[in-house]
């Protein structure tokens, strides 16, 4: 038996044409892909997580390419990625998602240098979380600091799991606060 077994996915795409000023002339696209998953080690105690942090990426896989499919690799600008933990797990369960998700989104954008910022929770179905984003070459750009809400209504129940990964397609619509702008990045260290 599979260590990742799906039970449901969604896929939502939000488009902001302004933030209460002018409307831009090029829309910010955000997008969450998601899916719940049944938590193998629900209401126990599990030493090794390694081999479910392994199977999980072909997951993050799938789901990297969902968010590619929709908003176009070469323009994603920001991403983060979320575990949303039903209450029979641990944040640990979660924590799983780290490597599998982050792994999954650098593969599929030509290995970005910025890390992937992440949230997590153990919560009741219907709970939603703020996943946070940064510039996917340096995380000092202050501009694409970000979030983006996921969740589903019915999920996580119990004894599954919610991951999800987001991507974005530019920093804040009407960004003005200044700090490092993406066309100064020049260290090429993922930070700035």
């Amino acid at each position: 038996m599979s260590l990742v077994e799906i039970r449901k996915k969604a896929l939502t795409v939000e488009t902001v044409f302004h933030e209460g000023g002018p409307p831009v002339e090029s829309p910010l696209r955000m997008a969450a892909a998601v899916a719940v998953v049944r938590n193998p080690y629900a209401g126990r105690y599990e030493p090794d997580l390694m081999p479910f942090m392994a199977a999980l990426r072909s997951l993050g896989t799938e789901l990297a390419g969902e968010l590619v499919d929709v908003l176009g690799r070469d323009r994603v600008e920001a991403y983060g990625k979320a575990a949303i933990v039903g209450i029979d797990g641990e944040l640990e369960h979660g924590a799983v998602w780290h490597e599998a998700g982050g792994w999954a989104m650098r593969q599929a954008l030509g290995e970005p240098k910025a890390i992937v910022p992440a949230a997590k929770a153990v919560a009741t179905a219907g709970f939603r979380l703020m996943v946070p984003l940064h510039y996917i070459h340096a995380a000092y750009v202050r501009s694409h600091f970000n979030t983006m809400d996921v969740g589903i209504q019915d999920a996580p129940r119990p004894r599954e799991i919610l991951f999800g990964l987001v991507m974005a397609t530019g920093g804040r619509v009407h960004s003005r606060l200044g700090g490092l702008l993406k066309e100064k990045v020049s260290v090429n260290d993922g930070q700035r």
